[in-house]
């Protein structure tokens, strides 16, 4: 069995994590970390664990928990991880981060966007991207996964066949995305009260949201470009946050390359997906819903070709708590002990 331990698990990701944990053949939970709550019995905070989960919630302590367990899981806020990681905890143990620490692979974009100075910068270089479906054979051999974030996620795996295959304007690129409210974590704050949110869309973000250094990011080497010395590129990303508790629905546009035809784009998308067990091909002029993806761990990719404007309009979704976060890093988690891919995470969307 893998011993695993969660540093933040009082927040929607880490509960997430246990709701998945809990039912993997091959996994147990041996660490239930919390700041706030620690001391308290997990089932005190999420009664829907009532008599399934006893334990106590332990301190954050990640060198105590790294002589436990074969993989911790960090669902924190940006920057606690970096600040606790070392290399007597890296030879004991592999570390998946929710948060976007290790991410970003320039620490100047990371302080610029996250403004907070970098606590491990010498670890940049080598965490991988956990996004399996782009780079499963590096996670696979990792010491630190830097698991996506459920807008990049979501983004990323809608736009990346047409960018890798040179059929768009990379630089035409516009992402308009919605997110349910859990998306914003379970902190309080008056923006994201019953009545704040309810009968109500708002953008938020606009031009500044720390998501969008990623999306370029991953997108640039997708693209061939060096993103390294200075090659990226750049695109207009747009969130909103909508009354609902679950889902990511990312809609992108962009300008398609002379003479590229409808044909080319489903190819596109059954190149880089064909066989791949959580991503959903809904094919041309169908489109996803977030009600379709709940509760799983699939995204679902749709596109139109506008032949009037020459844009391509790709829609993807996901639940921003699995794919986006939880099941996405569970399914880090079997590619590090060499386990099927989809343990643990045969889910069936959620409907009602």
């Amino acid at each position: 069995m893998i011993r695993a331990g969660i540093i933040g698990s009082t927040g929607y990701a880490g509960a997430e994590l246990v709701r998945l944990l809990l039912q993997h053949p091959e996994a147990e939970i041996i660490w239930y970390g919390s700041r706030s709550f620690a001391g308290q019995k997990f089932s005190d905070i999420y009664r829907n664990m009532v008599s399934l989960v006893d334990e106590t919630l332990r301190a954050e302590d990640m060198e105590a928990l790294s002589e436990e367990a074969d993989v911790i899981f960090t669902a924190t806020p940006q920057g606690l991880c970096a600040s606790l990681v070392n290399e007597e905890i890296l030879a004991r143990t592999k570390l998946i981060d929710l948060s976007a620490d290790f991410r970003l692979k320039k620490v100047e974009v990371y302080e610029n966007w996250y403004k907070l100075a970098h606590k491990a910068p010498q670890y940049l270089e080598e965490a991988v991207y956990g996004l399996p479906e782009l780079y499963r054979d590096r996670i696979r051999s990792a010491r630190i996964v830097a698991n996506p974030g459920c807008y990049t996620t979501c983004s990323i795996l809608t736009l990346y066949p047409l960018v890798k295959e040179g059929l768009i304007e990379p630089d035409s690129i516009i992402i308009d995305a919605k997110s349910g409210t859990s998306g914003a974590g379970r902190g309080a704050k008056v923006q994201n009260l019953f009545c704040e949110v309810n009968e109500s869309i708002k953008p938020y973000g606009v031009a500044k949201h720390r998501h969008t250094p990623e999306i370029e990011e991953q997108l640039s080497y997708a693209a061939g470009l060096d993103y390294q010395n200075g090659e990226s590129i750049c695109l207009n990303f747009t969130p909103h946050l909508v009354p609902m508790n679950r889902g990511i629905l990312a809609t992108c546009y962009a300008k398609l390359k002379e003479g590229v035809d409808k044909e080319q784009l489903a190819g596109a998308y059954q190149n880089a997906y064909a066989g791949e067990r959580f991503i959903r091909l809904l094919g041309e002029d169908s489109f996803p819903e977030t009600r379709w993806v709940e509760g799983s761990n699939f995204v679902d990719i749709g596109f139109t070709l506008d032949e009037r404007t020459g844009r391509v309009i790709a829609v993807g979704a996901l639940d921003n708590l699995v794919k986006g976060a939880a099941g996405q890093a569970v399914q880090n988690m079997n590619l590090l002990f060499g386990l099927p891919e989809d343990l643990g995470l045969r889910l069936v969307p959620v409907f009602p």
